[in-house]
């Protein structure tokens, strides 16, 4: 699909269709009494609550026991709750998985999650779904029309539902500065884990996150920050008449930073931005990723970032850059990329592994909760 025109949320639904540091512990008030035992099977009991969390805006809302039935409202969401041994709790979502693209040891159960909606789940639907928590990737969805409008907070409270947001994406408009580290990704992490009462787990992801990040941070301490090199998120699946950027509140931003690079669109306010051809060529980047959505295979996903090298290579505006004639490109799927989740930390390892190859290993490093997002997704609670 190629969109002639896309902005804003339109940019983000997209990108969430197409799937189909700071110590921020203080987002959520937790006890320290669930077990790890405990967090892993789902049986969250009383400890830990209550749970205080707040939206974009500041509202509280509180938690005196674990959720029992929850909608999410994308994959992304879903995933991290599978990553804390919650997933056997969720009812429905919206912006299914695409098949293929759930890591292994969730892919079954993933299939079995009921879908409310292609896309948005329908007010009627999500109003009618039995939950007692709705997980919001999204901000405010009206750019969407009608498909957008969501329920009301009176509505939501009506029919029982608490409605909590990932704060580094539904938020990430509205912080004050770039998104240049995962603290906020860690914080979403924490936030799911209290209110799940799972926050033992949590804690084991975002250590193994740190771990990760941190083997980056400490092989590229030597590199001077004005010296590491620029970087353009190319999001080929969003539509190739009109780049669209991602900027530096937006999730991107921390995961190219960590990885030592320069996004060249840190600077454009708000998190995505459709911006020209020629401000791309004028930035002159001195790296591109590739910006894949994962189509759930190998060899589709290959050919996929095939496609988009292709035309940057054929692209009259694109095909003179330096770092196109010379091949370098990064190939790593978007939804890591851009969508807050554990594998954030992988990402970083492997687009620094890629641009710093003397100094940094694709596979050094530790990853979420374990050696890596391999085997710690591989000791996370079965499906079923």
């Amino acid at each position: 699909m190629r969109a002639s025109k896309v902005c804003g949320v339109a940019a983000v639904v997209a990108l969430f269709a197409a799937g189909c540091g700071g110590d921020s512990d203080k987002t959520a008030e937790v006890g320290s009494g669930a077990s790890a035992s405990a967090a892993r099977s789902g049986d969250a009991g009383s400890a830990g609550f209550p749970v205080k969390v707040t939206d974009c805006a500041g509202a509280e809302t509180t938690f005196t026991a674990a959720p029992r039935k929850v909608v999410t409202s994308n994959a992304s969401s879903l995933e991290m709750l599978f990553w804390l041994g919650a997933g056997d709790r969720v009812v429905g979502t919206g912006f299914p998985p695409g098949k293929g693209t759930m890591p292994a040891p969730f892919a079954a159960q993933a299939e079995r999650v009921e879908v409310l909606g292609d896309m948005v789940i329908p007010k009627e639907r999500l109003l009618a779904s039995g939950a007692d928590l709705y997980i919001d990737t999204f901000a405010d969805m009206s750019g969407m029309g009608a498909m957008g409008a969501g329920p009301s907070p009176k509505e939501f409270a009506a029919a029982g539902i608490k409605h909590i947001y990932l704060k580094s994406t539904a938020c990430a408009s509205k912080r004050p500065g770039a998104q240049e580290d995962l603290a906020e990704v860690e914080a979403d992490i924490r936030q799911l884990g209290a209110v799940t009462g799972t926050s033992p787990r949590a804690e084991e992801l975002v250590a193994g996150m740190r771990r990760t990040v941190g083997t980056v941070r400490d092989a590229l301490a030597g590199v001077p920050r004005d010296r590491r090199p620029t970087y353009f998120f190319f999001d080929f699946d969003a539509g190739t008449k009109q780049p669209i950027a991602v900027c530096g509140k937006q999730v991107a931003n921390a995961v190219i930073t960590q990885a030592g690079a320069r996004n060249v669109f840190a600077d454009c306010v708000g998190d995505f931005k459709p911006v020209s051809w020629e401000e791309v060529v004028g930035k002159n980047p001195d790296w591109i990723q590739l910006g894949v959505r994962d189509k759930g295979s190998a060899e589709a996903n290959a050919k996929a970032f095939d496609e988009a090298e292709r035309f940057l290579r054929t692209f009259d505006a694109t095909k003179g850059l330096p770092a196109v004639r010379d091949g370098k490109f990064v190939r790593v799927g978007s939804e890591r990329t851009t969508i807050a989740g554990v594998r954030n930390a992988d990402t970083v390892r492997e687009i620094a592994g890629r641009i710093h190859p003397d100094l940094v290993k694709p596979g050094t490093g530790a990853a979420p909760g374990a050696g890596s997002a391999a085997s710690a997704s591989a000791s996370a609670p079965a499906a079923g």
